[in-house]
């Protein structure tokens, strides 16, 4: 759902700059578009899941067939299962917003001056002067919809809904996503079948491949966040060398120690 932090966080912001001038380097913007965090973090989330698979069936089996076939079979259940999610995650949020709105425009109508009220101690506990909020809020009371969507933001930190935004799409998005990246640490394998038979050569490639590709989607990653370019990056690798260590651990474990691998 999208959330206000509060305006306390952007008054602190606004105070740093003009401590510091607010003169120096512009800062970068984001990389923005309607499907771009979905694709960087869904992509993520799906290289370190297949990887970590990978490294546990490694472990645990000298066969590359068990790796594809229990890989693939997996990364399509996690695809479609994260895909659903992102639908029914945004579906839900735009129904509640909506929802919310209907209850605040009829607070707005039936008891203007409790809201306006009310809106008038949020500006000022933002750092605004009472006339000023005075006339802010007297310029908000002539537009139904501005009021109404300054009350979602004051009172219940939510914005206004996207009505662009379907549901449906941000699923597909999410369940592609997953498909084409959850698959790359299984490239290698399908790749050195017509040069090697040799299992462990197969998994070193599939480390590597893995770790270029969350390098690049670290890259990313920082230029959504605004992180420096090698902290996101070492951060997004280390994160899949201990899901994938982890995961080998395992593996190792149940075959080595409880007897269970194939």
């Amino acid at each position: 759902m999208s959330e206000i932090g509060g305006g306390s966080s952007s008054i602190r912001l606004l105070r740093e700059v003009e401590e510091e001038g607010g003169g120096g380097e512009r800062p970068k913007e984001p990389w923005k578009g309607e499907y771009v965090k979905s694709i960087v973090y869904g992509g993520l989330d799906a290289i370190i899941t297949c990887f970590s698979l990978i490294s546990s069936i490694s472990a645990s089996t000298s066969s590359s067939v068990n790796v594809l076939v229990l890989g693939f079979a997996n990364l399509v259940a996690d695809a479609i299962s994260m895909g659903l999610g992102d639908y029914v995650s945004a579906r839900t949020e735009q129904d509640v917003i909506i929802k919310e709105r209907r209850v605040t425009e009829w607070d707005v109508i039936n008891h203007i001056d409790t809201e306006q009220s009310q809106l008038l101690t949020h500006f000022q506990a933002l750092g605004m002067d009472y006339n000023d909020a005075t006339l802010v809020v007297n310029i908000f009371k002539k537009y139904k919809d501005i009021m109404v969507d300054q009350r979602m933001v004051a009172d219940k930190g939510m914005l206004p809904a996207d009505e662009e935004v379907t549901p449906w799409k941000n699923g597909l998005v999410t369940f592609t996503s997953f498909m084409l990246f959850g698959s790359t640490p299984l490239l290698s394998f399908i790749i050195l079948i017509p040069f090697t038979n040799n299992d462990t050569v197969k998994f070193i490639g599939a480390c590597i491949v893995s770790a270029i590709a969350l390098a690049l989607l670290g890259v990313a990653k920082a230029r959504i966040s605004g992180e420096r370019y090698m902290f996101s990056i070492a951060m997004t690798l280390f994160s899949g060398a201990m899901a994938g260590a982890t995961a080998y651990f395992v593996g190792w474990s149940l075959k080595h120690v409880a007897g269970l691998g194939g």
